[in-house]
């Protein structure tokens, strides 16, 4: 979808980007664009591309459709998860809740990190686009150790308040075993760092 493959964004990021992997068939988006057809790795679900003997990054199911103007579901959506040999961080991309999440818990282990998807919901998209304790409850599924929201302050799709995503999952996650990290816009997250914490700017 243009939210999260926008013509302008790919063309200024050509000269940093040395590999994309991305699920089957955004790479024609990428290679009509401009990019080098040698640096894409395309994959399906449950596949995988080995950058280097410090990272590999998986392929993963998520609960969406895809598409541009008329055009649907001609590529792939997914998620991702990237392993290093001493972190795991999953990104969720667009998804709506669904047993995938503790498939991926399951093949993975706990997962240091989880940037997952809060925001543009509504209950009619439920399931394309988690509500707030769904994003809480597969966070849980995922053994995930510290949680990101991300898919919030940016475009406006739903209905909702700006910071309602940020309110209701603070809520949700209450008594959860993952923590919540909440960075500002452009905030750097340190990882390996426990004690690190965020205020609840949206308030």
């Amino acid at each position: 979808h243009y939210d999260h493959l926008d013509y302008a964004t790919i063309r200024a990021l050509l000269p940093k980007v040395k590999r994309v992997v991305t699920p089957l068939g955004v790479g024609s988006h990428l290679r009509y664009w401009g990019m080098k057809p040698e640096i894409i790795d395309e994959r399906d679900w449950n596949q995988s591309v080995r950058i280097s003997d410090a990272l590999t990054v998986h392929v993963l199911p998520a609960r969406h459709f895809s598409g541009r103007g008329i055009k649907r579901d001609r590529t792939l959506w997914g998620s991702f998860m990237f392993v290093t040999p001493e972190q795991k961080v999953y990104y969720s991309g667009d998804s709506g809740y669904g047993p995938h999440f503790r498939a991926i818990g399951e093949q993975f282990g706990e997962v240091d990190v989880a940037i997952m998807e809060n925001g543009q919901y509504d209950q009619d998209w439920k399931y394309i686009h988690m509500l707030p304790e769904e994003t809480a409850q597969a966070s849980a599924d995922l053994n995930a150790k510290a949680v990101v929201p991300g898919h919030n302050g940016r475009f406006v799709l739903a209905k909702h308040a700006w910071n309602d995503p940020l309110i209701q999952l603070a809520k949700a996650s209450q008594d959860k075993n993952y923590r919540l990290l909440t960075p500002e816009l452009g905030e750097p997250v340190r990882v390996s760092d426990t004690a690190q914490t965020f205020r609840a700017w949206w308030e």
